[in-house]
């Protein structure tokens, strides 16, 4: 049984909680998030797909934090994936897009199955399972999205067309959605990292990543944490007047 109604914090004041759902909770920067969002004392559903064993360490790790804890399992690369989880949500206030992976390669050796399973991770699923969200958003103050795209879906990125394409497209589904969402007081943001040290990175040679940091101005590649920071900032009340933004955290490889 899951208890949404109320949490006891100081003494005999009483708060509602805040949940947040966090797709890709178990990848590199939705670990960080989720940590950053425990420290700010929200309750979080943590998506994932495969890597049950990341989850349960994450949520070993956030156990000293007074908050619920809910994890999911579903494939949002599958049409049907979005429908599992948003049936799993209850009481929620902030939805966080981060799922999603690369894929390099020429656009033509891509498979029509490849480019159907990331239209469908990037762009179907979030689109869809936002849509089914929304009315849980509108029943609370200060409602958030934020989607985490990528700075490939500003600039572009040869070898990773696909990959720019639909980060691309979320970055529209930010801009458009912030628009038709504004009277409703739900603000939609996005993250554009840049360079990050996750999985990601690690196919690249030690050689491959000292020629990227020397073309980065800050001269190094960002660390999850400092994406977590940027996706706080934007749920917090500090970023109220804020909404169908794409903010790059990239050390300034891209402006």
């Amino acid at each position: 049984m899951i208890n949404i109604a109320k949490q006891k914090i100081r003494g005999s004041n009483l708060v509602e909680k805040r949940f947040a759902l966090i797709t890709g909770a178990s990848g590199g920067i939705g670990r960080a998030i989720a940590i950053k969002l425990a420290q700010e004392n929200y309750s979080l559903y943590l998506h994932y797909n495969k890597n049950q064993k990341a989850i349960e360490q994450l949520m070993s790790e956030l156990e000293p934090y007074d908050i619920e804890l809910i994890p999911i399992q579903a494939d949002l690369g599958e049409k049907d994936g979005y429908q599992k989880l948003t049936q799993n949500i209850f009481s929620l206030q902030s939805i966080v897009l981060n799922s999603g992976n690369s894929y390099y390669g020429l656009v033509t050796d891509m498979d029509e199955k490849v480019v159907d399973q990331m239209v469908q991770l990037h762009i179907t699923s979030p689109f869809m399972l936002t849509k089914e969200l929304l009315p849980k958003l509108t029943h609370r103050s200060n409602s958030a999205i934020v989607a985490v795209t990528s700075i490939w879906g500003d600039t572009g990125a040869s070898f990773e067309v696909l990959y720019s394409m639909v980060k691309g497209g979320q970055n529209a589904f930010v801009k458009a959605l912030g628009k038709e969402l504004s009277l409703s007081g739900i603000r939609v943001n996005g993250v554009a990292p840049g360079a990050i040290s996750t999985a990601m990175l690690e196919s690249f040679t030690k050689a491959e990543l000292e020629l990227m940091k020397a073309d980065i101005p800050m001269g190094r590649v960002g660390i999850p944490e400092e994406v977590a920071d940027a996706v706080a900032y934007l749920l917090s009340d500090k970023a109220s007047y804020i909404t169908g933004q794409i903010i790059g955290v990239n050390g300034g490889w891209y402006t």
